[in-house]
């Protein structure tokens, strides 16, 4: 197939640039390295977006969050990972949860079936000399990895990104767990797996039942926290004084922090009803569904670094799941991404090479739908920049121009770290607001302010 753009790497972002091309009527060749004998340490096949982490796309609420704000303007431009992810939604309270292998056969299905796109298997080491957008995500491989490094001529920076466990859903003892959604937010009601119809939780109909919850007295949850601090850790040798990223820190990386931090963080008992007690929990573990059957849920913030043996006996200790069976144990791997504000221009093109754009985690966003808007716009931008046209980038006041120009330009190049899509990114609201209706009005100046880009551009 004869191309007029390349798309390196088939995740998130490259699917979604390589969809936006195609859409806008160019020929792609998108390359993709698994499938070819080659793989990464946190991919287990080689489908296009498989998601290797949480099979959460975050709060899908576009009137209070900042992420479910992108998540609607990513709609509005036609994304393919949104597209997917609403056809593939399970029940997460009021965030867009997707059943990973349905929605990586659906992007894969859109992508390998597109007139205007050619799946290519293959391993690209150097950066081309055409018209090219890398998304590689945080495990380039190492050939283009050096690649990139000696254009740039900077050192990658690095940070490790953590996997929670996943767990069947018949050996979690409901008995003891419970549904129920934190202050009853989420669905009313959920499919069963006919075991019992669940547990009573499903009897109230009014109480959102997203999540399972594994309760923890006071002894219980510091007998965990110590258990956490002392487990036998995997080593990294090389990569150790990594940076963590703040947003997907090892729990036991947390617990180190201090015997209650975890009481603050992901086993917060707050807002959940023992129905056992009708009290709190002194904490909790909560468990999300992971796929559309109900048969697998993963333990929501237990990303980790312990080895599998020592997981498999501490999480254990947890109430209710005593007789846990492991889909995934959790585990590590290292990222890598540009120093973006210094190297890329506002249209995510490398300066020294304006031939070649980045896109996804590579240029240093945080999170599955942040590095999609960011393969988004990328692709929006080569299609622009192939018809001979400029696109402006979107506006600083919309959650993707606010994403954009934190990567492009806005943070500090020296000290730039990965970054969630969140409203500290967008320009303040003028003069003096209340709490409860500022992000309503970050809502509402970010949609008027894409519609009137969307009339312009």
């Amino acid at each position: 197939m004869v191309y007029d753009i390349h798309v390196i790497g088939g995740g998130l972002a490259g699917s979604e640039a390589a969809w936006q091309l195609a859409e806008a009527g160019l020929r792609v060749r998108l390359s993709e390295m698994r499938g070819s004998g080659d793989n990464t340490p946190a991919h287990h096949t080689d489908h296009l977006a498989e998601l290797v982490c949480s099979n959460s796309f975050r709060s899908d609420d576009a009137e209070n969050n900042a992420v479910g704000l992108l998540h609607q303007e990513m709609r509005a431009l036609g994304s393919l990972i949104l597209r997917e992810g609403d056809r593939h939604r399970v029940p997460a309270g009021s965030a867009l949860a997707v059943d990973r292998e349905g929605f990586s056969a659906g992007v894969d299905a859109a992508i390998t079936t597109h007139p205007n796109i050619s799946v290519v298997r293959e391993r690209i080491d150097s950066l081309p000399d055409t018209p090219a957008i890398i998304a590689t995500g945080p495990l380039t491989a190492p050939s283009l990895s050096e690649s990139i490094a000696q254009e740039t001529g900077k050192d990658a920076l690095a940070f490790f990104d953590a996997i929670a466990p996943i767990v069947h859903r018949d050996t979690i003892d409901m008995d003891i767990a419970w549904f129920q959604s934190r202050w009853n937010k989420g669905t009313s009601s959920r499919p069963t797996t006919g075991q019992a119809e669940d547990n009573q939780a499903l009897s109230s109909p009014e109480m959102g039942t997203d999540y399972i919850n594994c309760p923890l007295d006071k002894e219980q949850y510091h007998a965990f926290v110590a258990g956490l601090v002392a487990g036998e850790k995997t080593e990294f040798r090389e990569w150790e004084n990594v940076p963590y990223f703040e947003g997907c820190m090892p729990i036991e990386v947390m617990a180190e922090r201090g015997p209650e931090t975890l009481r603050f963080g992901p086993m917060k008992g707050v807002g959940l009803d023992d129905p056992r007690t009708g009290r709190w929990p002194y904490a909790a573990v909560q468990l999300r569904q992971d796929n559309a059957h109900g048969t697998l849920w993963n333990i929501v913030g237990f990303q980790t670094k312990l080895k599998h043996a020592e997981q498999v006996r501490l999480f254990r200790t947890i109430p209710g799941l005593e007789k846990a069976e492991f889909a995934r144990l959790g585990g590590l791997h290292r990222n890598t991404f540009l120093r973006s504000p210094e190297l890329l221009d506002p249209t995510l093109r490398l300066r020294s090479r304006p031939n070649i754009r980045f896109a996804g985690q590579i240029t240093g966003c945080e999170g599955y739908i942040e590095s999609a808007a960011i393969g988004l716009i990328a692709g929006r931008f080569a299609a622009a920049e192939w018809r001979g046209e400029a696109l402006a980038p979107p506006p600083v006041e919309t959650a993707l121009g606010a994403l954009l120009t934190h990567i492009t330009g806005a943070a500090e190049a020296a000290t730039y770290q990965p970054m969630n899509v969140n409203f500290g990114l967008f320009p303040p609201i003028p003069g003096r607001t209340k709490k409860p209706d500022r992000k309503k009005m970050y809502t509402d100046r970010a949609r008027a302010a894409l519609s009137t880009w969307l009339a312009t551009g």
